[in-house]
């Protein structure tokens, strides 16, 4: 691995590297439109950078792959002798966004 990033969004942290693939939580863009993050921490080569003043001008660019939803996750609340249950679905949307450079 030659360098990597830590990016924040959607209230989570992921690490990247270029050419990564991930899923986000989805945001207001369309399939190859081109999107910046700003990361919270970089380590290049043996050098690792943490700290704000250094990292203003840096950077973390991707394009959108695609908009989508993940499979549906069943949720089963019962409480027991109450007669009382309930079933719900869920289905998440995501963006999955692949990482073009790290600068």
């Amino acid at each position: 691995m030659k360098g990597y990033a830590v990016i924040g969004t959607g209230s989570k942290q992921y690490k990247v590297s270029e050419g990564d693939i991930l899923r986000v939580e989805s945001l207001d863009k369309n399939k190859g439109d081109e999107v910046e993050f700003k990361p919270i921490a970089v380590k290049k080569e043996n050098e690792f950078v943490g700290d704000k003043n250094s990292l203003k001008d840096a950077n973390v660019k991707g394009v959108v792959i695609r908009n989508g939803r993940a499979k549906k996750i069943i949720v089963f609340k019962k409480k027991r002798r109450k007669d009382e249950r309930k079933k719900i679905g869920h289905r998440q949307n995501f963006t999955e966004i692949k990482i073009t450079s790290i600068s």
